[in-house]
């Protein structure tokens, strides 16, 4: 399928936007073809209607999902090309090519809630067993698995986060989230201890011009890292850590914020922790902890051990 010829997208936006699909989102072959296909019904609606996808407006969206409707296209299929609307634009946001994303506040239809993978404790505790602290990459590495998880940052944030972020004797760290948006966000003692130790690391490592004040910084690239590298290097630790569960760096911000619900945070705290916009983002934890409380109870409690 060409979508290069759709629209007056760069064929090099497409291109890298595949690369994002299959790398960061870890996609099969058989997703990425759907979601090419999904992308093309957008991409013909906007050449249809004579809209430029920088400038697309939530109004021209909710058309667009109109159409589909019309078409007769079942709430569980639209919902899936929404969500694929909603990626496209969640990755021109992240590399810059439009300025807000449209599809935020856009409407897709109730069919239920997904709940995201969630680590335990100890599988986390298994992947910082395996790197390899002996080297200086091993200890930049186990600092950025630490503040993932510690701070529940999102893979963008943690590579944009710079020096004059840091407020370490204070304990919390300044965050440039979606949008533009700061927020503080506690840190613990131990990712402080990691993120020190891994400045002892960095002072010998000199890096390109303009680099200087980014937090991680490629050892053999001499600039910050990208969003790619952080992925690849999550996915080859749960590998070698033997973690079964389909994970990514966002994985960490999920078993941030449930290990948080479990431990009798308040919601509307987890949701300032986060940078969530609304509440109701963030209750998806509250149905990851009714969900695992169900599966308790059905497997521990003594009416259910009993022989039928």
């Amino acid at each position: 399928m060409n979508l290069s010829n759709i629209g007056n997208i760069d064929p090099k936006i497409l291109k890298r936007y595949r690369q994002y699909l299959r790398l960061e989102r870890s996609y099969t072959p058989n997703t990425l073809a759907a979601y090419e296909d999904d992308l093309q019904k957008l991409l013909s609606f906007f050449a249809d209607e004579g809209i430029d996808f920088r400038t697309v407006t939530l109004e021209q969206l909710d058309r667009f999902a109109g159409t589909l409707r019309d078409l007769g296209i079942q709430p569980r299929s639209l919902c899936r090309i929404l969500s694929g609307v909603r990626s496209f634009y969640r990755f021109l946001t992240l590399e810059g090519e439009v300025q807000t994303d449209p599809t935020e506040l856009l409407q897709s239809p109730q069919i239920g809630k997904h709940l995201p993978e969630v680590l335990s404790l100890e599988e986390i505790e298994d992947i910082l067993a395996v790197v390899d602290v002996s080297k200086p990459e091993g200890v930049r590495d186990r600092a950025i698995i630490e503040m993932l998880y510690s701070c529940g940052l999102r893979v963008s944030e943690l590579c944009q986060l710079q020096m004059n972020d840091l407020y370490l004797e204070e304990e919390y760290i300044r965050v440039h989230g979606k949008g533009r948006k700061e927020r503080l966000v506690p840190i613990g003692a131990q990712a402080i201890h990691r993120l020190r130790e891994w400045f002892v690391e960095r002072q010998g490592t000199e890096v390109m011009p303009g680099e200087e004040n980014y937090v991680f910084v490629s050892l053999r690239r001499k600039k910050h890292l990208s969003r790619i590298s952080v992925f690849c290097l999550i996915k080859d630790y749960a590998k070698r850590a033997g973690v079964q569960k389909n994970i990514s760096p966002h994985t960490f911000r999920h078993s941030f914020a449930t290990h948080l619900l479990e431990g009798g945070a308040n919601l509307r705290a987890i949701q300032a922790m986060l940078g969530h916009e609304g509440i109701a983002t963030t209750e998806i934890y509250t149905h990851i902890e009714q969900s695992r409380l169900r599966d308790t109870i059905l497997h521990h409690h003594p009416r259910n051990q009993q022989d039928a």
